[in-house]
């Protein structure tokens, strides 16, 4: 095998995590202890916003009359994408049930959860696909209740595309609260909503880390780190494509990477030299992000054979894997693990960031290798059931007593006798501890 790293990254998604841990935990602990006036607080500190909290629907609609009717249109068709595909996963959850022996009938349900803490991310950029992908899911996963936040602007509130597209959406309640304490109100149940049984979105580290300490008292989405892009790339790749395609991703942050895999060493000596020009064509803040993300974080590749592609992409499991490379149904087949898969250079990650459907809400740091990204299935629970006759005890009852008593747990086997007695009296059964 011939694996060469023609460029190494100097950091990981991991530098740095623990002063951010220390920062989160301070910060839930005040809001938990202090309530709405703690996150008042906090709001005033860190969004510098001493309005409203919780967004009014007079001000969802004086914000909808502030965007325009073409990026109305616009958030209307991604709305319709990502709704229809969560839709078809939805028809693609089903209930079961089985006759496992005479008289025992067991299954599953799966149930939405009650409530649903969404998080938009709006402050250097305003996140109008994200708010698109987490409350059309949870919406259309049966979620009773919708609470959303998003960072407001010093003197203006939540971003106006932001609340039309909430609302479009779904969600039952705006809060205009950003980072860690949009994360608390909507886990703690503040400002009059219930509390979230489960916390969703995408957000910076802070928003990250605060989620990860919550989880298992509540359920999230994913343990997120900074958007990740993966492109593999052979002799048939466009250069000039798969270079944007690693800048658009580098754009989200200093410490977001993007990696390439190529097949071939012209292609990736290419890449690697073009992507510094292509960089400097960014705006501000953008181009100071794409910089500081491909000089620390980024990589390049180089590889004999497809087969060695596919181990070196599946051991680094990133968020967003594109493939430019001949015969992609091969590559379908032969990936495993990524976030979400992106074939051929007709479909781009921006695509599926936006507007094309699949949810952009996706594994980060690896964990691509046991989880996929948001979808109706995160909002539901698989719930099972099982009932039966008195005759299917004749012969459950037994073996769980036999089970118990090696086990050594006689209460358990009471509960199988007391059965057996009261409807088998007549009837004698062999219940000493299974040999």
């Amino acid at each position: 095998m011939s694996i060469e790293y023609l460029k190494r990254a100097e950091k990981t998604a991991s530098t740095g995590e623990q002063d951010v841990r220390d920062i989160v935990q301070n910060v839930l602990d005040d809001i938990e202890q202090g309530g709405d006036e703690k996150a008042r607080e906090y709001a005033a500190k860190y969004d510098h916003w001493t309005g409203d909290i919780v967004v009014s629907k007079d001000d969802i609609a004086a914000a909808a009359a502030e965007v325009s009717a073409q990026l109305k249109d616009d958030i209307r068709f991604a709305h319709d994408q990502v709704r229809k595909f969560a839709e078809a996963q939805r028809d693609a959850i089903k209930d079961a049930s089985i006759e496992l022996l005479p008289g025992l009938t067991a299954g599953h349900r799966n149930i939405p959860m009650n409530a649903a803490g969404c998080y938009v991310p709006g402050g250097r950029y305003s996140h109008v696909a994200s708010a698109i992908m987490s409350v059309t899911t949870a919406k259309v996963a049966g979620v009773d209740q919708i609470v959303a936040c998003s960072p407001p602007k010093p003197g203006e509130g939540v971003n106006p595309a932001i609340l039309y597209t909430l609302d479009l959406c779904g969600a039952d309640t705006v809060l205009a609260l950003g980072g860690i304490q949009g994360v608390a109100a909507m886990a703690f149940g503040l400002f009059g909503c219930r509390s979230a049984d489960i916390l969703v979105g995408p957000g910076n580290q802070f928003v990250a880390e605060a989620k990860r300490i919550l989880y298992g008292r509540v359920g999230i989405d994913m343990f997120a780190g900074p958007s990740e892009v993966m492109v593999i790339a052979d002799a048939t790749a466009d250069p000039e494509i798969v270079v944007w395609d690693l800048v658009g991703q580098a754009e989200h942050g200093y410490n977001s990477p993007a990696w390439l895999i190529s097949l071939d060493a012209d292609l990736a000596n290419k890449v690697m030299d073009l992507v510094p020009t292509f960089i400097a064509e960014l705006p501000e803040v953008n181009r100071t992000n794409a910089e500081a993300a491909w000089r620390d974080y980024g990589e390049v590749i180089l590889v004999n054979a497809p087969f060695e592609a596919v181990k070196v992409s599946d051991d680094y499991a990133s968020e967003h894997l594109e493939v430019h490379c001949a015969d992609l149904d091969w590559w379908l087949q032969s990936l495993s693990n990524y976030g979400s898969l992106f074939l051929g250079e007709e479909t781009t990650v921006a695509f599926g960031d936006k507007t094309s459907g699949p949810n952009h809400i996706l594994p980060t740091k690896g964990a691509a290798r046991y989880t996929g990204g948001l979808s109706v299935g995160k909002f539901m629970k698989t719930v099972t059931w099982q009932r039966m006759t008195r005759e299917a005890n004749r012969e459950i009852a037994q073996v769980t007593a036999r089970i118990s008593r090696l086990e050594g747990m006689e209460g358990h086997a009471k509960t199988a006798d007391v059965r057996l007695e009261k409807w088998f009296p007549e009837e004698r059964f062999n219940l000493s501890a299974a040999e």
